[in-house]
């Protein structure tokens, strides 16, 4: 009886499961019903600052710099690693009042120094800052409505049209990728990253980096709940540094026709385009010519040796076939004198003056340290967005030197459907 009493006291106290284990019924129940309370009525929702929330930046802690498992402080804006007693995150908490964390992985919010997860829908518009989605209905409507939007600071903005940041000297390539921005087609591929999510790449490769720093800009680009009218290109740029070996870098000015010609080759690479295989970046931009070659004999060779060398094959016309993701345009020599004002003459020149070049006809001669090339160019395919970049400046060797000839264009072609946009 001693033995039955004394375990039936047990069972009352503890309880059995089926498996034969004690579990303390009213402390579990409690804990999950005091949980569930906090995280769905956290009174720290309002100490919230959007105003200073910018997810643009590397997520780096801001004390160890390291991106594993790094929390934003929701009230102050900074970067933090961890979460637990001890963790940068916790010491911030309990040392300036700052309770509430946003894992910028996972992008759940958390109460800290509390430690439990804060579930409330009124903080959907921070996540979706941190990373905007578009359906396939919001992206086929982009272009059919120029609606302005009103960010969080009060100033009023078009997606798509917003300035880029100048951390240091990278305006070189802003003008890039704002351009390239305002492609439709390209925009429209990276807006959506279920397109190129499930791109295979080797094992340690780092350009595939390229591809999602710069989805990610688009997306930010085109967000229309943005909270500031303006884009920092802070982490495509630090792609940008990393996987051009630091050709290209933020605090030093580079070309732009160079920034250019390098990324849309390494973007269509790293999508796994080859020669032979296209990507989102040939289908857009590539097209194809003839380039027609012919050796010259040296200049001040006599007339006699000219003629015998132009019988050879050697200083026969060749041709080859080429593709192309852009053309470069050349600007008639400027006038080296002023007019009877004493004003410089700034001359002016029609655009398909200067697309003549590529007529098949206009011949223009080419020099090496060596040999001099008479070439033609002749185009046989045209992209569906076509690139010009107007060659402006020269070197020698004393300095550079800018030629300012104003280039009209039309607005539209009337009948062909070609439209222009300038990138300055």
């Amino acid at each position: 009886m001693g033995v039955n009493a004394c375990f039936y006291a047990v069972h009352m106290i503890f309880g059995f499961t089926n498996v034969g284990f004690p579990v303390v019924r009213g402390k579990v129940a409690r804990s999950q019903d005091t949980e569930d309370r906090r995280s769905r009525h956290c009174p720290y929702l309002d100490t919230i600052n959007r105003s200073v929330l910018d997810f643009d930046f590397e997520k780096l802690c801001s004390i160890s710099l390291s991106h594993i498992n790094v929390y934003a402080c929701l009230i102050c804006g900074k970067y933090f690693q961890g979460r637990g007693l001890k963790s940068h995150a916790y010491t911030h908490s309990v040392q300036f009042t700052h309770h509430v964390f946003l894992n910028l992985h996972t992008l759940k919010f958390y109460c800290l120094p509390d430690n439990y997860e804060i579930i409330d829908s009124s903080l959907e518009d921070i996540t979706y800052v941190l990373k905007p989605t578009f359906t396939k209905q919001h992206i086929s409507g982009l272009d059919k409505h120029g609606k302005l939007y009103r960010a969080y600071d009060g100033t009023t903005y078009l997606p798509g049209i917003v300035g880029l940041n100048n951390i240091k000297a990278n305006d070189y390539a802003n003008v890039v990728l704002q351009a390239l921005s305002n492609v439709p087609p390209l925009r429209n591929y990276f807006l959506e990253e279920e397109n190129y999510r499930g791109i295979r790449r080797p094992p340690g490769d780092i350009m595939f980096l390229l591809v999602q720093r710069f989805g990610e800009l688009m997306r930010k680009l085109w967000n229309p709940r943005n909270f500031k009218a303006h884009v920092s290109p802070h982490e495509m740029l630090q792609a940008v540094v990393l996987c051009s070996k630091k050709t290209f870098q933020i605090t030093k000015q580079g070309d732009a026709v160079d920034f250019l010609s390098w990324f849309l080759n390494a973007l269509h690479g790293a999508l796994g385009g080859t020669k032979k295989k296209s990507s989102i970046v040939t289908k857009v931009f590539q097209g194809s010519m003839r380039i027609f070659s012919k050796k010259l004999p040296h200049p001040d060779l006599p007339a006699e040796e000219k003629e015998a060398l132009l019988q050879k094959e050697e200083y026969q016309e060749e041709m080859l076939e080429s593709t192309f993701l852009y053309l470069t345009l050349d600007l008639p020599t400027a006038p080296l004198y002023k007019d009877e004002k004493e004003q410089l003459i700034i001359p002016q020149v029609p655009l398909f003056n200067i697309l003549a070049k590529f007529n098949g006809n206009t011949e223009k001669e080419y020099k090496t340290y060596k040999e001099n090339f008479l070439k033609r160019f002749q185009l046989t395919k045209l992209p569906p967005y076509l690139i010009f970049c107007i060659k402006r400046f020269t070197k020698n060797n004393f300095f550079v030197e800018k030629n300012p000839t104003i280039v009209n264009f039309p607005i539209t072609v009337q009948g062909s459907g070609m439209s222009f946009k300038t990138c300055r």
